[in-house]
């Protein structure tokens, strides 16, 4: 076990562990370490608390190398400067070489030992001219990274359709795998348009409550079952509503006309099966198109 901070170079970007060595770092601190980037000015959002070396990806923990002080503050303000005049001295470079891509961000490293350019691209660029005349303007290494849609959005922030601050941008650390899958377990709408976030790939938001409706369709027979009820009718389940865990089924009355009435779960008896996903809509080739997006998202480079 070894003591370790986390820390994050960017508002919802991944949390990397350092050792704090002998210095007292306090959740909110900035501090001064090394990256596979060069030397990095990050924020603490972890405190101090022991982990197994084994968990930690590389399996190597680095030292910080300072505190931050009022003057590495000043120079972290410095570079977000040159940041912006990198990025449009790269938008008009681009222009100039007639490149198909879409820069998104620039980014100095702390020592000003290299200028990272992130962007877009249907496929993939010859960008060999555009680095060489970039590093004959900057005078330092020079690295182009192309990444994902949802880096952009990540990246670039904004407002989903909830009306809230993306989640990607203001707290989801790494992207986990979406599936259409998930729109189905919890009944929404198929429609594209609906279960796409900004980026134009499924919401991120399907993932967080997926635990849970699967936790609950598990008690809940599958439309069309037959099932009995306490009071001794017997009938066919019409529709299920997950989240009050009721369920209306149609049964035969007495004079032989049918009628909807609406149960709660434990006023049911039936044999749990498997809960079945409705597969109409798998051709749907907005749907396929949308789900490809997402594998070809998954191999792309994400931002740190």
């Amino acid at each position: 076990m070894k003591e370790v901070i986390g820390v994050r170079f960017r508002k919802g970007g991944k949390i990397y562990y350092f050792s704090p060595l002998n210095y007292k770092v306090d959740v909110g601190r900035n501090v001064i370490v090394e990256t596979s980037r060069g030397v990095e000015f990050g924020e603490v959002v972890l405190g101090v608390r022991e982990i197994d070396e084994k968990d930690v990806p590389g399996g190597q923990i680095k030292p910080i190398i300072r505190i931050a002080s009022e003057a590495d503050v000043k120079t972290n303000l410095a570079n977000q400067e040159k940041n912006k005049k990198a990025f449009k001295l790269a938008i008009e470079k681009i222009k100039k070489h007639n490149l198909e891509m879409k820069l998104i961000s620039a980014e100095y490293t702390f020592d000003g030992n290299k200028v990272l350019f992130y962007f877009t691209a249907d496929g993939r660029i010859d960008f060999r001219e555009l680095v060489k005349d970039l590093a004959a303007v900057f005078k330092t290494r020079i690295e182009l990274r192309q990444v994902g849609v949802r880096d952009e959005t990540k990246l670039l922030g904004g407002i989903g359709m909830c009306g809230r601050e993306l989640c990607c941008h203001n707290h989801l650390s790494d992207f986990v795998p979406v599936s259409i899958k998930m729109a189905k377990e919890q009944n929404l709408s198929l429609n594209p348009t609906k279960i796409s976030g900004v980026c134009g790939r499924l919401i991120c938001c399907l993932s967080h409550e997926q635990a849970t409706y699967e936790y609950l369709n598990e008690k809940l027979p599958n439309v069309g079952d037959i099932v009995k009820t306490v009071d001794g009718k017997k009938g066919e389940v019409h529709s299920v509503n997950v989240l009050r865990q009721k369920v209306k089924i149609i049964v035969t009355l007495d004079d032989n006309t049918k009628e909807i009435e609406e149960y709660r779960i434990e006023d049911l008896r039936f044999k749990p099966k498997k809960r079945k996903i409705d597969t109409r809509d798998d051709n749907d080739a907005e749907l396929k198109k949308l789900e490809a997006l997402e594998r070809k998202e998954g191999k792309m480079e994400t931002l740190d």
